[in-house]
């Protein structure tokens, strides 16, 4: 079995779970380079908000998108233009990645931000 298919396998059994609460999730993405998070509606059809490190204003305050310093910046976007979007409330969705560094590092800022998890 690959590694990413057991990322993949843990990423359906926590989407499964939020699709029963009915809740708006924040959905984190990680690559060697990049950082993405999403918050996508209560059906799953529709993003309401993203950020992530390819975005311009982004690119040019940092010079390397995938480490932990990168990441805050991206829980702080995604917790401003959730507030702007008059989202107060969402389901962390980890998408099977562990809660370590980066994906920590998101989630706290979001956090400090004003999202509540």
């Amino acid at each position: 079995m690959k590694h990413e298919n057991g990322r993949l396998r843990r990423a359906r059994r926590t989407r499964a779970k939020i699709s029963e609460l009915r809740v708006n999730r924040l959905t984190v993405h990680r690559t060697n380079q990049h950082v993405y998070a999403q918050i996508i509606d209560a059906t799953g059809a529709k993003v309401l908000a993203s950020a992530s490190t390819l975005e311009a204003e982004v690119r040019q305050s940092l010079n390397n998108g995938g480490n932990v310093s990168a990441a805050t910046l991206i829980g702080q976007r995604i917790a401003e233009k959730a507030k702007a979007a008059g989202i107060q409330q969402v389901a962390f969705d980890r998408s099977g990645f562990r809660y370590h560094g980066r994906v920590k590092a998101l989630a706290d800022a979001a956090r400090e931000h004003g999202l509540q998890f």
